[in-house]
């Protein structure tokens, strides 16, 4: 199997990422093409593309911190908690002028930090099998478990009040599954007049920016990234001997060599940069948990 990297690409509103995937893989002629996280079709923004052996790096990515920019709408709910859905309550426009800065800034506080969220209804979240959004849109009622997020950065950037309803344009940086629509519609109710997201793009995953992301008419010429790259920039290196590559290739630890590791986890790198695959401290060892095919590109 080719060695392959990772492509970053800008994902346009109106396909999913599904949609995105199959593209590249026309593009880039190789079936063996995976994501590292999906965005919903009405997103835009960064989709963290593997390629070939390199689909191998990302489980190590996908449960990065991601950073978002997005619009909010407070005064509507809907089905699905955004702009896709149909409107199931809207409120009154006093109950919406009641609602001042002061009310916003501390809903958005108390959605601030490490949270309980219940995932949105239409989430790709797996229920006995099947997905969340397939039953609700099958008209099965979906009760979804809360779950454990961090929220570490919630910011208004601007505020407006349009059409009986108030509009904040918001950035937040936020733990891998927390869910923006979520925010929306849990804020909305917390001031007692519901909310959905109006527009998302995703502007970052862990340490990768969008900033560097190819659009869709580039995804036959982008170079990718190498392993080597990508493992170095998410999980630090490793820099081991030929002897110490030939031992990790073949499964054999590299006794004593957990003082060498800055965290639990790198890319090893052998003398010629290229990158064998991803260590692990076992005691006072150093042992593979994922290796590359030999032969990977640096």
């Amino acid at each position: 199997m080719p060695a392959g990297g990772m492509l970053l690409v800008d994902k346009p509103a109106g396909i999913t990422s599904h949609d995105v995937v199959s593209r590249a893989r026309k593009a880039r002629n190789t079936r063996k093409i995976g994501h590292a996280g999906t965005l919903d079709p009405m997103a835009t923004g960064l989709l963290v593309l593997g390629v070939d052996a390199a689909t191998r790096l990302l489980t190590f990515i996908v449960g990065a911190d991601k950073t978002y920019t997005a619009t909010l709408a407070l005064g509507a709910t809907t089905d699905t908690d955004d702009a896709d859905g149909e409107i199931v309550e809207r409120a009154a426009p006093e109950r919406v002028d009641a609602v001042d800065d002061a009310l916003i800034d501390a809903g958005i506080a108390a959605l601030t930090g490490e949270i309980s969220q219940v995932p949105t209804t239409v989430s790709a979240i797996k229920v006995n099998g099947r997905r969340a959004y397939d039953l609700a849109r099958a008209g099965v009622e979906v009760q979804l478990a809360s779950r454990d997020v961090v929220v570490s950065r919630f910011e208004v950037v601007e505020r407006r009040r349009v059409n009986e309803m108030i509009e904040l344009d918001v950035t937040v940086d936020v733990s891998s599954g927390t869910y923006v629509r979520a925010l929306a519609r849990d804020l909305g109710e917390a001031l007692g007049i519901g909310g959905h997201l109006t527009a998302l793009r995703r502007t970052r995953i862990g340490p990768f920016s969008v900033t560097d992301a190819v659009t869709l008419d580039g995804l036959a010429a982008a170079p990718l990234l190498s392993p080597a790259e990508v493992g170095t920039i998410v999980l630090g290196a490793l820099h081991v001997t030929e002897v110490e590559a030939a031992d990790l290739r073949e499964g054999r630890r590299l006794l004593g060599a957990a003082t060498r590791l800055a965290t639990p986890r790198a890319a090893a790198i052998d003398p010629d940069g290229v990158m064998i695959g991803v260590v692990e401290r076992r005691g006072k060892d150093v042992k593979s948990v994922m290796n590359l095919p030999t032969g990977a590109a640096a």
